[in-house]
């Protein structure tokens, strides 16, 4: 076809008047021409054509690119064939991300200065051209200018939000023409603009003569001030930035002529393909660079692999389009030649389906290998088997326990299909190879309920003995077939004595009885492992003025493994922690769930009376000594004991307690108690010394049930007080009262709410002691000296309260009961009269209520002998037997409130029992089904359950022992 003229992009190539160009493999033909220089020179009319164009893109895709420079479809299938080399400026088409957490923005800045025109001359000097068949075309004109793309780049960490990190991107770069770095002030931005601006890097190609490139924001900001004139002083340096072709065929029809032009969808295919297999390449190097990677050799050995194949396969890809592009615009080839192999490649393993569901596998082998050497923080990862045996040969380490990952060296069934396939020279002769069904090890679901349980084993076992200089935790991968997925060797003296060992493992909980001044532990043996003996370890807390140091353990062990152990001497004692561990042949197990205590020794009541409602005062007695000792609050006892520094525990009243470094802004008083059952009220004054005729800066007095009043009084007269018309203390309730003192005023809170604010009305510094006194049982007084960082500030700042329902309690030792987590306690032998169940525990806010059951059995259709059920206005009692539910006893007392805490006695008498809840008679349910056939103890529902116990009674003598307390 004798053709059109031709309009090209330059893209770095020296194209000038009357040089021969041949389109069909798009180059220049050097040292040839139709005319003489001199004749060329004369013919060359040259215009100035001055444009300055700024563009931005943040796409990094060949089609965006090709469009900033003008390049036409036809040109980019020559330039991805390999066909053109581009320079200057253009070089920016091969610029690539290297990474898939790269966000990047370039900006286009184009100039044109002038247009030379080839005005031909009909006589041709040299017509032979036209036979050799060499050109196509010839240049008739070419646009001269220059341009700079400058690519701004900014890496993503993996948590942060790549979207969020694009934008800032954008906006820095598209504000470069706006900031002013010549003012008076200098460089105009803000400090995180300046921060920002550190961590962009900058790649510049252009066509100016620079005597550095820019590297950073700061620089390219600068240059680019500087381009408007760069150009214009140099205009001599102006390159060649688009061309015109004219064909030969129109001079001759002896010429070389384009045969046809490849099909437009056929080069943006290739342009796809292409660009698939670069986004490949780009997820390699993400790989490569990965931290867990590459503390595993064989999974990173499989990315290089991957890596180089595609390599080969894109180099053969490209060997294939190089040759086809000028044969099919020669006419040798149809463009069918490039659909074939644009076809072989969509039914090869190289798709991209294919090469995703690689890469999706392989982040889900990261992902497990991730996730379980965090759960291993602390155990060091060895990465070649000759680090594992210098570790084997220290002298100094008897033990070696490894965490092996077994299933790492594997042949990937995809990596040899791959292999097969590239065993050819020609892309052509590439044959579909049979895909593998194989199933990999991380997507077995039988290998991964093991692997959960040998990480627990594993992590319990190196924390329980991760100190033991002797033992030496590691993570390694070693292949074996016969334990895949995960498995724990155990190395002894340098030689593998177990390669699926199971250490020991958390025991069971103890069971305690306390037989005179002894302690009858039950111990059960490790559930893995060979258990040999145990370690016992418990710990005290003293009654006294100062802080006990409650982390010491006590640690003795028993000679043989066998079920029960006496530990003698145990002393009277606020509580006792017990807790015990497995020792097997290699270390020790994690320590056993810690089991609470009391040994207060016995109240002993010898009256000689049967039980009835008349000695309720007897167990409010009990209620009160055992209260008194569980210190009970709505926060945990650990919070407690880490941010109240205690002052006084248990003082008798009226008590007056001295606060070091007197109050100031910031400390809160912390006051723990239980109303008295007794009339009358109780107050706290904040006096200005010791005497009774010192000021008081602040009273608080309390008449539960009925008032609260806050005032002053100064030189001997009260002032105006500000009433609360109602309490809601009432008698045996339990309180904790936090008195913040701010510039405002003493600002005071009742059990975790703010209930009013007493402004000063004498000088705060001038307060030297707190006064109590009246009917109130006084726990413990102490203060928290940074109110707002502490606990109980933070939970009234951030408006989310400690009594909504979550895991604020988790750490509590006792039994904790949430929604869909009954807690379960075993009756051996039954109920009988004579025993008292008591309960102590806290409502959360948003609560629906909360049961008691004392059961037949732990399923769900087994006999209820007694249900107590708790709703905010009512509590339901009720049997449930082999009929279904009897007849509904309620009891319309809205006792239990949100917020709260309570406590509950459930007495057990001949015929029924007898309820008591915060010292006050509450209920009496008849037996329906005998209390006998009771084995477990169920509490479930919306409540924070601190402590539930068994208290044994004589019930001919109320003879009350509750040193078996637990």
């Amino acid at each position: 076809m004798e053709g059109k003229i031709i309009e090209i992009a330059a893209v770095g190539r020296a194209l000038h008047p009357g040089m021969l160009y041949d389109c069909r493999s798009d180059s220049v033909i050097p040292g040839i021409s139709l005319w003489d220089n001199e004749t060329i020179k004369k013919g060359v009319v040259s215009h100035r054509q001055p444009k300055t164009d700024l563009k931005f893109t943040a796409s990094d895709s060949l089609s965006e690119k090709a469009k900033l420079l003008d390049v036409s479809a036809s040109l980019t299938a020559s330039i991805l064939g390999g066909l053109v080399d581009v320079g200057g400026s253009a070089r920016f088409l091969s610029d690539n991300k290297s990474s898939t957490r790269q966000s990047r923005v370039s900006l286009q800045y184009n100039q044109t200065t002038r247009h030379d025109q080839f005005i031909m001359d009909r006589n041709i000097t040299y017509p032979k051209v036209f036979e050799d068949r060499t050109a196509t075309h010839v240049v008739t004109a070419v646009l001269y200018g220059a341009q700079a793309f400058m690519v701004f780049d900014l890496t993503a960490n993996e948590n942060e939000d790549k979207e969020e990190i694009e934008g800032t991107l954008n906006l820095m770069v598209k504000n470069i023409p706006f900031i002013d770095i010549e003012g008076a002030g200098g460089l105009k931005m803000s400090d995180s603009e300046k921060k920002l601006a550190d961590n962009i890097s900058c790649t510049f190609y252009g066509d100016y003569e620079l005597e550095q490139n820019p590297t950073t924001y700061i620089e390219a900001l600068q240059l680019y001030k500087e381009l408007p004139s760069l150009l214009r002083k140099r205009e001599n340096d102006a390159v060649p930035m688009k061309a015109w072709l004219y064909p030969l065929a129109r001079l001759s029809k002896k010429a070389a002529t384009l045969e046809r032009e490849i099909q437009k969808t056929l080069i943006t295919k290739t342009e796809i393909l292409l660009e698939e297999l670069r986004n490949a390449e780009t997820q390699c190097n993400d790989l490569i660079t990965n931290t867990t990677i590459n503390d595993f050799q064989d999974v990173r050995r499989r990315v290089k692999t991957l890596q180089a194949l595609l390599e080969v396969y894109k180099v053969i890809f490209l060997k294939a389009l190089h040759r086809l592009i000028p044969a099919i615009r020669g006419g040798t080839e149809q463009d069918q030649a490039l659909s074939d192999i644009i076809a072989i490649h969509q039914k090869s393993p190289f798709r991209a389906e294919k090469l995703n569901q690689w890469f999706e596998n392989n982040q889900s082998e990261l992902h497990l290998l991730n996730l379980y050497t965090q759960q291993l923080s602390g155990v060091p990862i060895v990465k070649y088997s000759a680090l594992l045996n210098n570790i084997l040969i220290d002298p100094n380490v008897d033990t070696v326990v490894c965490f092996c990952f077994t299933s790492l060296k594997y042949e990937d069934p995809y990596l040899s299909i791959l292999t097969k396939l590239l065993k050819v020279d020609k892309f052509e002769n590439l044959e579909t190879v049979p895909e593998s069904a194989e199933q990999l090890w991380f997507h077995n679901p039988e290998l991964s309920e093991k692997m959960k349980d040998s990480i627990f084993l594993f992590r319990s076992f190196f924390q329980a003995n991760k100190d033991d200089t002797q033992i030496r935790f590691v993570i390694v991968s070693v292949s074996d077939h016969s334990n895949p997925g995960i498995s724990t060797r155990l190395y002894r003296k340098g030689k593998m004595v177990n390669n699926a060992f199971q250490p020991v493992s958390k025991p069971p909980a103890p069971t305690v009885n306390i037989q005179d001044r002894n302690m009858i532990l039950k111990l059960q043996k490790s559930p893995t492992g060979s258990t040999l003996r145990f370690r016992v370890e418990y710990r005290i807390t003293e009654v006294t003025d100062s802080e006990a140091d409650v982390e010491k353990w006590e640690v003795t062990e028993t000679p043989d493994a066998l079920g029960n152990f006496t530990l003698t001497g145990v002393k009277p004692a606020n509580q006792y922690w017990v807790r015990y561990r497995a020792i097997s042949e290699v270390g020790v197990s994690e320590a056993s769930d810690s089991v609470l205590f009391f040994r207060q020794g016995k109240l002993k009541f010898s009256l000689g009376q049967n039980w009835n409602w008349s000695f309720w005062s007897i167990i409010n007695e009990m209620r009160t000594q055992m209260l008194r000792d569980l210190c009970t609050s709505q926060w945990s006892p650990s919070t407690i004991q880490s941010e109240v520094k205690k002052l006084l525990n248990n003082p008798k009243l009226p008590c007056v307690v001295t606060v070091p470094g007197g109050i100031k802004p910031g400390i809160a008083l912390c006051i723990q108690g239980v109303v008295s059952e007794r009339d009358g009220s109780f107050s706290f004054d904040h006096r200005t010394g010791t005497s009774s005729r010192d000021d008081i800066a602040f009273q608080l007095m309390l008449k539960p049930s009925f008032y609260v009043k806050c005032n002053y009084r100064q030189r001997g007269y009260w002032g105006t007080s500000d009433d609360y018309n109602e309490c809601c203390l009432s008698k045996g309730s339990h309180f904790v009262f936090f008195i913040v003192i701010t510039k405002a005023g003493y600002e005071v809170y009742l059990n975790g709410r703010r209930y009013c604010l007493y402004k000063h009305y004498i000088p705060m510094n001038n307060v030297k002691v707190l006064h109590i006194e009246g009917h109130v049982i006084i726990n413990s007084v102490g203060f928290v000296s940074n109110w707002s960082e502490s606990t109980f500030g933070k939970e009234q700042c951030s408006g989310i309260s400690h009594w909504e329902l979550s895991n604020i309690q988790s750490h509590v030792k006792y039994p904790l009961c949430k929604p869909n987590q009954p807690y379960l306690y075993p009756i051996h032998g039954g109920l009988k009269p004579g025993l008292a169940l008591f309960f102590q525990g806290v409502v959360p806010l948003g609560s629906k209520g909360f049961e008691i059951n004392q059961k037949a059995g732990p399923r769900e259709h087994d006999e209820n002998i007694f249900h107590f059920k708790t709703y905010l206005s009512l509590v339901v009692c009720n049997t449930f037997g082999s009929t279904g539910w009897e007849k509904e006893q309620i009891e319309n007392n809205a006792i239990f409130a949100e917020g709260e805490a309570f406590d509950i006695f459930m007495l057990t008498s001949p015929g029924h029992y007898d309820v008591i809840v915060n010292g006050r008679q509450f209920c009496t349910f008849k037996e329906r089904i005998p209390m006998r056939k009771v084995s477990i103890i169920e509490i479930s529902g919306n409540v924070f359950m601190n402590t539930f116990a068994i208290i044994q009674m004589d019930n001919v003598n109320l003879s009350l022992d509750i040193s078996a307390l637990m």
